[in-house]
């Protein structure tokens, strides 16, 4: 019979409790979720897998204090920072996943299935394969470029929508609408790639059009949609906007 894994978590946060929670649902034992008063120097005791689920700034000094071992493994999650920050550890490892993790139980869900960014001692690779999950390799020098475009593909694009749900109130369509073609635009990502993906008055040229978006929306909303435009742009001849709406975009 096999033993199943010891698991212990420093940081009962969103995402410390949704690995936690679907590791336990993995088969893994979960043997403690230590907080801010627990006994840190100790949690690698008892324990095959520390997992370190604090925020990226304290991930470091929280290393720290935990005494070395030589039969568990210390790991975080953070997406920007590789091995360097557990150097104390024989036995280290990184496992970022890249999902948006807003509660324990939803984010328990994500993790079965997810893509998980990994380094250092196969024991990460173990955690995602019991997730039913799938993995790649970032090397530490590598880490901050994957967390930027883990970002821009999260968070930047939460702030995006952002920007439509206030040009939407102004005119009373329903936000619902425009998240249905963000998602169909997703899946024409998917299908093509960015390049072929890209429609509307940016792709074509039609700088006319896009003079009359920026008639029509709050000048608060130029910057952001003349750098998204800009960008769109560079997908189609690597040049970005006509000279005469770079100027407005210096004027926003």
């Amino acid at each position: 019979m096999t033993v199943a894994p010891r698991l212990r978590v420093i940081g009962p946060g969103r995402a410390g409790r949704s690995l936690a929670t679907a590791l336990a649902r993995a088969g893994w034992q979960v043997v403690g979720l230590v907080g801010r008063d627990g006994d840190v120097a100790g949690a690698a005791t008892g324990a095959d897998l520390l997992v370190i689920a604090t925020p990226d700034a304290a991930v470091a000094p929280v290393a720290d204090q935990v005494d070395p071992s030589d039969t568990c493994v210390v790991a975080h999650l953070a997406g920007s920072l590789g091995l360097e920050v557990l150097v104390a550890h024989p036995r280290r490892a990184a496992m970022h996943p890249l999902v948006a993790l807003p509660d324990a139980d939803v984010g328990a869900q994500r993790l079965a299935g997810a893509w998980f960014a990994v380094a250092g001692d196969p024991l990460a690779q173990r955690v995602v394969a019991d997730l039913g999950g799938r993995w790649f390799e970032v090397t530490d020098d590598d880490r901050a470029a994957y967390h930027a475009a883990a970002a821009v593909a999260s968070n930047h694009l939460v702030a995006l929508m952002g920007q439509v749900e206030r040009i939407a109130a102004g005119i009373g369509v329903p936000g619902e609408a425009y998240l249905l073609l963000a998602a169909a635009s997703l899946q024409n990502v998917a299908a093509l790639g960015a390049a072929g993906a890209l429609t509307g008055p940016v792709a074509r040229g039609d700088w006319d059009t896009v003079a009359r978006h920026l008639g029509a929306i709050d000048p608060s909303e130029h910057e952001a949609y003349l750098a998204l435009a800009a960008a769109a742009r560079r997908l189609v001849d690597g040049e970005g906007l006509p000279a005469s709406l770079r100027s407005r975009s210096d004027d926003a």
